[in-house]
């Protein structure tokens, strides 16, 4: 599928009314086909007759007093939900930080609750609007009330599923553990079983084309350009990623060589937008954490628990691209390197993952110590010797930064133990 539909689509999904539109319409339908089915007698069947009706079975003024109840209830539980939805909203961004709102705001079961309440008020009016009395050719559609009861019903139920929902998804583990699946993802889907193509060495160099516009790289169409490099006998370096951001202007790739319509073909590859997207940013969930962690380091939060959480979530991430390898951003065909594009590397993601963390625990023992105990299982299942270095780097960083702010020598000599395991054990990783 092109990138730019998927970026499409997963906008789409940003949309907090979409589903909640698409319920309150196909209730609207779902209306227009139990008054059709009463009317149309079809087999001969009358859903008035007491032989059939197991249903609603009363005259015209009951099923209207019923349907206004239906109705007036379920759009004022709708404000309600909504309410509480805000209110959940309001607590997530200030306790986990407002990027966080995005996974709220995604969440289909928040959408589909409101749309039940919504596709329940539409439902009874729809079916409201064609009950007669008497006095207008009496016409009372006993299976189209019957339904709007079911649909009462189904909102009752669907209230209390919904205050244990947002209870439970505002508890910052839950939180923590969504953004963390939506990692694992993205690390399955933006990492290789073999080795890729080696990177060239030479610094990119030939005519650069521009952006017209600026914004987030949101998603990039390799495979589409690279055939139009093919095509053209040349070879585009891009300079920008999914999750930079490229101003106004900014050259986004070098060619080796003019090319006919290269910056249309490189404009259509690259979709920008006004926010970053986790479609192909490997590091968008990792910032996720990351700001779960710095906002629960601050004085006016101060969770150092919470921080040690995201930790262990990042280092069971660094496990498990540990037999993996990462992309090089190199594009072959027939055996020729015809795009190069900038990648996640494995030095960028530990610095993503701890530099942030390490700045903002200064002073705080416990997370200081969670991150030299996961540096430690980390580097027992790495199998690269460089990425055994990096992880080595950071631990020095953490052990450097214990000795500058932590002055009690208790802990600091227990850090100081921690690290001297993860020194006997990165040789380990590195052999």
């Amino acid at each position: 599928m092109n990138a730019r539909i998927k970026a499409w689509l997963e906008i789409l999904g940003d949309l907090f009314w979409l589903r909640p539109a698409l319920v309150v319409l196909g209730c609207i339908l779902l209306a227009q086909f139990g008054v059709w089915l009463e009317t149309a007698h079809i087999a001969g069947f009358d859903a008035s007759s007491p032989d059939t009706n197991w249903g609603y079975s009363g005259g015209a003024e009951g099923a209207r007093a019923l349907l206004s109840a239906i109705a007036s209830s379920n759009i004022g539980v709708a404000g309600t939900t909504f309410s509480i939805t805000i209110a959940a909203l309001t607590l997530a961004s200030g306790q986990m930080g407002p990027r966080l709102l995005r996974n709220f705001i995604r969440d289909a079961r928040n959408q589909t609750v409101l749309g039940i309440f919504l596709g329940a008020f539409a439902y009874s009016l729809m079916v409201l609007r064609t009950v007669r009395t008497v006095e207008e050719s009496p016409f009372v559609p006993h299976l189209a009330i019957t339904g709007a009861l079911v649909l009462a019903l189904v909102a009752i139920g669907t209230l209390v599923w919904f205050v244990h929902h947002i209870a439970t998804s505002i508890n910052i583990e839950t939180v923590v553990d969504a953004v963390q699946r939506d990692l694992c993802k993205a690390i399955a889907n933006h990492t290789c079983d073999e080795a890729g193509p080696t990177r060239p060495t030479e610094a990119p160099s030939g005519c650069a084309t521009a952006a017209t516009g600026g914004g987030y790289v949101q998603a990039m169409d390799t495979d589409a350009l690279a055939d139009w490099a093919d095509e053209n006998r040349v070879m585009v370096t891009l300079r920008v990623r999914p999750g930079d951001y490229v101003p106004s202007g900014y050259p986004m790739a070098f060619l080796s060589a003019r090319a006919e319509g290269a910056e249309g073909a490189i404009l259509d590859a690259v979709t920008l937008g006004r926010r970053p997207a986790a479609l192909q940013d490997l590091e968008f969930s990792i910032r996720q954490l990351v700001e779960i962690a710095v906002r629960a380091l601050s004085p006016g939060i101060n969770d150092p628990f919470t921080a040690g959480s995201v930790v262990d979530h990042l280092g069971d991430a660094l496990c498990r691209i540990a037999p993996r390898h990462l992309p090089t951003g190199v594009v072959l065909r027939e055996g020729r390197a015809v795009l190069v594009h900038p990648v996640t590397d494995y030095d960028g993601l530990c610095d993503a993952m701890f530099h942030m963390i390490r700045q903002n625990a200064a002073g705080s023992v416990y997370v200081l110590g969670r991150m030299l105990d996961v540096l430690t299982r980390v580097a027992e299942v790495e199998r690269f010797e460089d990425r055994a270095t990096e992880l080595s780097r950071h631990a020095d960083l953490v052990i450097a930064a214990a000795r500058r702010d932590v002055a009690d020598p208790s802990d600091l000599a227990d850090l100081e133990d921690r690290h001297r395991r993860f020194r006997r054990t990165a040789p380990v990783a590195v052999a």
